[in-house]
């Protein structure tokens, strides 16, 4: 998890995201290795993760040209770039399905699609703005056990296919299948879930046919690649995270992402601050849970609010305010939508140059 000591960092800010693109190459590299020499038209990585353009433009120099987004702004943000391929796997509702239609209109280099999961929003999205000349393609979200959105492998997925099907001013584009439920440490306990939802998609076209099967999330990535032919859509392996690192050490990522921040208050004995609050790195975990601090041996976090992470050590002598440390997230992709810029780290020195996070509005 630690990085080699980093010079130069006093001249940056804090709370501060560190990102080192040499780690993201490699790791884009990872994904394209895993995905084999079809990659081009198998992999679709999520946008979600990093938000930044600088990253998205690695992807598309290495070949890759197919998105997912989880957000308009992540889908403008590609599309900005040329980007080909553009799905907003986000069932859009409201203002969002002309705001879809916006993207669609403006950027017509782009192919675009979105996901649903129920007929009515079909309906929605082909009556304000489904087009015969140029219909809008339409995945459809599968629920495969997350139980967060999507539709189950049942008679109701049945009746949307086929009303799709027959429907003008919107075609079918294929399943999107996420697993963001299979996070089991054990790497067969794992295979064997995949194994599962497979045989449910297989037995799914055996009836009905779709033009592409989109599956898996960073965790399952690498079975996926290994075990079926299907479409990828990895995202954090990217930046890959603490998290992932400590729980898939099969996925052979490595972490490109940090957090700077500063001891700020030595309150009391044993007790320090540091700049590093809830709006700085994602509060979804628990609080001892949240992010890691390699330097700090023997450590407990004692408590977050907006600006502020207390931590208890025996050792805060040596941890006068102004010192520096790094801090790894348990999860990135929340944590990079805290900032609007992530500084530089290259061949270990650290630089004022920034990268703009600049798909982290949802709009």
């Amino acid at each position: 998890m630690n990085w080699p000591k980093i010079d130069r960092l006093e001249s940056i800010p804090s709370p501060a995201i560190l990102v080192d693109p040499q780690k993201i190459s490699e790791n884009i590299d990872q994904m394209i290795r895993i995905a084999g020499k079809n990659f081009k038209e198998r992999l679709r990585p999520h946008l979600k993760t990093h938000k930044m353009s600088r990253v998205t433009q690695l992807q598309i120099d290495k070949g890759i040209n197919k998105f997912k987004a989880a957000t308009i702004s992540e889908a403008r943000m590609a599309a900005k770039l040329e980007a080909k391929d553009i799905l907003l796997a986000y069932q859009p509702v409201g203002p969002n399905i002309q705001k879809l239609g916006n993207l669609i209109k403006n950027f017509p280099g782009t192919s675009f699609a979105t996901i649903v999961d129920n007929i009515n929003s079909a309906k929605a999205i082909a009556s304000e703005i489904g087009n015969v000349s140029n219909p809008v393609r339409l995945f459809i979200d599968i629920n495969c056990g997350m139980n967060r959105t999507g539709i189950p492998f049942n008679e109701r997925l049945n009746q949307l296919h086929e009303w799709i099907d027959k429907e003008s001013g919107i075609t079918l584009a294929g399943l999107h299948v996420y697993d963001g439920h299979l996070h089991q440490p054990e790497l067969e306990i794992r295979k064997n879930a995949v194994i599962e939802i497979d045989n449910s998609i297989k037995d799914f076209l055996r009836i009905k046919q779709v033009p592409e099967v989109i599956v898996g999330g960073s965790p399952t990535f690498g079975l996926w690649a290994k075990l079926t032919e299907w479409n990828l859509s990895p995202g954090t392996v990217m930046l890959w995270d603490a998290g992932y690192a400590r729980s898939f050490p099969d996925l052979d990522f490595s972490i490109a992402s940090c957090l700077l921040t500063r001891v700020i208050s030595r309150p009391e004995k044993n007790l320090i601050c540091v700049d590093l609050g809830h709006k700085s790195v994602a509060a979804e975990n628990p609080i001892h849970d949240r992010v890691f601090f390699p330097e700090l041996n023997e450590y407990q976090i004692m408590g977050q609010s907006e600006e502020h992470l207390m931590i208890k050590t025996s050792n805060s002598d040596k941890y006068t305010p102004g010192h520096l440390l790094l801090g790894f997230p348990k999860h990135i992709c929340p944590t990079v939508a805290l900032h609007d810029h992530a500084y530089i780290i290259s061949d270990n020195m650290a630089s004022t140059e920034t990268w703009a996070v600049n798909a982290r509005k949802r709009i």
